[in-house]
Parts: structure tokens; C-alpha cells; sequence
């Protein structure tokens, strides 16, 4: 929105019944609007682009948990482990930059850091799990052609089986 533009006012209730089924992205929209404002978040993009915004090592490291502004200017409150906080501290200059770069202004004068234990996005590796032994009846055992073409059957059998 334009900086002179006004928001619609919050919802402050549960939404209109309207009798007939609606689309869901118009309450959705605008009950995350009214979470994100009450953590001091009045640029959702904040939040959800994180990553981006500060890249994939700080963001794993760090998240936002609320925007405040403060007579020198806004103050972001980060979640961080307590070894990170002390590395990103260094770095809240340039952090300040990339945030203030992304929201068009200089909404971020300083961050706060507060110590807690970060939750993992790591994914488990994509390796392939161990297969099975093919079971004694199946008929890729039997297969009396090619070497290679068996073994391709039997590793078929493993994996079917696991």
C-alpha cells in the first residue's frame, strides 16, 4: 500500500455469516493481517520472506519475533541460539541494511536478540534406505537370462519389498 493509503479496520470478531459458501482467502487474508499486526509486523513480507531477505545462513539461524518502534526508530526482536546471537550481533549493521533495502525505508534501526532454542528445518538425507533381501518365492530368483537384466530384477524385487 502507498504510505497515505488507510488499511480497512481489523476484524474484531468472528466474520459475517453470509448464508452461502465464500472464498476463504478474503477472511484468511485479513485475520493474518490482524496476527501479524499484533506482533508489531505492519509488513507481513517480513515474515514470510525472511530467507530471502537476510539469506539461508542467518535465517537459519535466526527468526523474527517482533517489530517495535521505539523513539530512535524501530527495533526488530530476533530469536536466535544463544551463540548465534553473539555472531549476529556483529552483523546487525549490515542486517539492519538488507532489512531496510527490502522494506523500501528505514523502518529497522537496531535488532534485539533473544536467546532460545531454534527449531531444525533440516530434512532428512535422500538417500536410499536400505532394501530388503528378495523374498525366496519370487520369480525374478528364478529368471535364467542375462547377469545384468537378473540383478536389475532382484534390486526391483529388494526395493518392491521394502
Amino acid at each position: 500500500m502507498t504510505k497515505g493509503a488507510k488499511q480497512p479496520p481489523l476484524p474484531t470478531g468472528p466474520p459475517p455469516r453470509r448464508g452461502r459458501a465464500a472464498v476463504i482467502a478474503h477472511d484468511a487474508q485479513a485475520l493474518a493481517r490482524a496476527g501479524f499486526e499484533r506482533a508489531g509486523f505492519p509488513e507481513s513480507g517480513l515474515v514470510l520472506r525472511w530467507k530471502e531477505i537476510v539469506g539461508p545462513e542467518v535465517a537459519r539461524i535466526a527468526r523474527p519475533l517482533r517489530f517495535t518502534q521505539g523513539p530512535t526508530g524501530g527495533v526488530l526482536t530476533l530469536k536466535a541460539d544463544a551463540a548465534a546471537a553473539v555472531f549476529l550481533q556483529h552483523e546487525s549493521r549490515l542486517l539492519c541494511g538488507r532489512i531496510n533495502a527490502y522494506l523500501g525505508r528505514d523502518a529497522v534501526a537496531r535488532l534485539r536478540f533473544v536467546a532460545g532454542e531454534m527449531a531444525s528445518d533440516a530434512k532428512p538425507p535422500r538417500g536410499r534406505a536400505k532394501a530388503a533381501e528378495a523374498a525366496p518365492d519370487d520369480p525374478a530368483r528364478r529368471f535364467s537370462g542375462s547377469e545384468s537384466l537378473r540383478e536389475a530384477l532382484l534390486s526391483l524385487a529388494r526395493t518392491r519389498r521394502s
